[in-house]
């Protein structure tokens, strides 16, 4: 009787797992979103009413100083509101910075108004009062002034906002800060990002700060402006038993579900805002030794809540352009992301008027966002850190 050859299995190597995937700004927990869920399913309220949004907005509003707060499906719904609540009509202008994401200007001209982009000539990229002033000087002389100026909190990183309000306020014109992104950041006296402003505007999008997978608020000093906007957002019915509507408005309140989660994480907006602070330090800290690399500045007024950690090369003197960067970050598995592409230059508006210097180009060329999310460890930083040194000429 023969006996069966057994062998010992050869044993392979397996290859090796790659790192995961470092993404741009991923959506950080705070770990009590799911008893806050289940509190509000057990509550029965799902949609845009009861206590959850009130409770919400309340919040929002005690966390940014602002009177009132009215929680909405989307930044971009806010920034629609807005609009609506000062007036905006087909063929009127609405003045906005080039450097911005399309979300600033889209639901103007979705109404029928007409674009003007303005320069970021500040230091920080902002809208610069100054350059402001000269623009609607000029328009007056014209006997066209915009019917709303909107700047931007690039990034996280509060504008002049007493600089611009004085420039528009000189001609009446209403100011709208869209402060999508600068939840927790503050400017002059501590006050925070947008406040100056009759309206300002904040994002939960899935990338920001404080999340709720989507949605944003519209944000005033006068409770009024946000008890129009409110109506509008529940399809402007008229408070009698029956529907009646004397305008037509928009389902744009946020459902107390996603509300919930957006009440968890607020009370970590300020670790949030420090540790983003803390990344960026870093990345300069990291990086301060390389020719032609950049960082946006932060004018002694203000304290930006660093959203995205933003970085510029000067391709002569680093050795490798932001393309080149950026090519090289995500074969080693990391997300970057240019610098917004100033909307002057975006076919969407090619025949906008625009006033807008080459610096903001160049910004768009050389600019580059990195992996900022609060989340973000030491070690994974130290990766990021590690690619774009070695793509520096030696």
């Amino acid at each position: 009787m023969s006996l069966a050859r057994t062998t010992t299995p050869s044993i392979l190597p397996f290859p090796a797992r790659p790192a995961p995937r470092l993404h741009l700004s991923p959506p950080h927990l705070a770990g009590t979103e799911l008893e806050g869920l289940r509190a509000t399913l057990d509550s029965g309220w799902l949609a845009p009413a009861g206590p959850v949004p009130a409770a919400f907005e309340a919040a929002l509003a005690a966390q940014t100083g602002f009177s009132a707060a009215l929680a909405t499906v989307s930044g971009t719904a806010a920034l629609h509101l807005g609009f609506r609540l000062l007036g905006v009509e087909p063929g009127d202008e609405v003045w906005a910075p080039a450097l911005t994401f399309v979300a600033t200007i889209a639901p103007a001209v979705q109404m029928g108004a007409r674009p003007r982009f303005l320069d970021s000539g500040s230091p920080a990229y902002t809208l610069d009062p100054a350059h402001l002033a000269e623009e609607l000087a000029a328009a007056a002389s014209r006997g066209r002034l915009p019917r709303a100026v909107v700047p931007v909190d690039l990034y996280g990183q509060p504008c002049d906002m007493d600089g611009i309000a004085a420039a528009a306020a000189r001609w009446g014109v209403p100011v709208i800060s869209d402060s999508a992104a600068a939840l927790g950041a503050t400017q002059r006296g501590g006050r925070h990002a947008g406040r100056g402003a009759r309206l300002a505007v904040l994002s939960f999008n899935g990338n920001k700060i404080v999340t709720t997978g989507g949605g944003g608020a519209l944000l005033a000093e006068d409770p009024a402006l946000i008890a129009a906007a409110r109506k509008l957002a529940g399809q402007a019915r008229e408070p009698v038993a029956h529907f009646e509507h004397e305008t037509t408005g928009y389902a744009y309140g946020l459902s107390s579900v996603l509300a919930a989660i957006g009440l968890a994480q607020l009370p970590a907006l300020s670790a949030r805002v420090d540790r983003r602070r803390e990344i960026f330090a870093t990345y300069a800290a990291g990086l301060a030794d390389l020719p032609g690399v950049d960082f946006l500045p932060e004018p002694a007024w203000s304290r930006a809540n660093r959203w995205l950690t933003v970085v510029t090369f000067d391709p002569p003197r680093f050795g490798a352009d932001r393309e080149a960067v950026r090519h090289a970050l995500d074969a080693a598995g990391i997300e970057s992301r240019p610098a917004w592409k100033p909307l002057h230059l975006q076919p969407a508006f090619r025949d906008a008027p625009h006033r807008v210097s080459g610096r903001v180009t160049r910004f768009f060329a050389d600019g580059l966002c990195l992996p900022s999310g609060s989340g973000l460890s030491g070690a994974d930083q130290a990766r990021v850190i590690e690619v774009i040194r070695g793509c520096a000429r030696a």
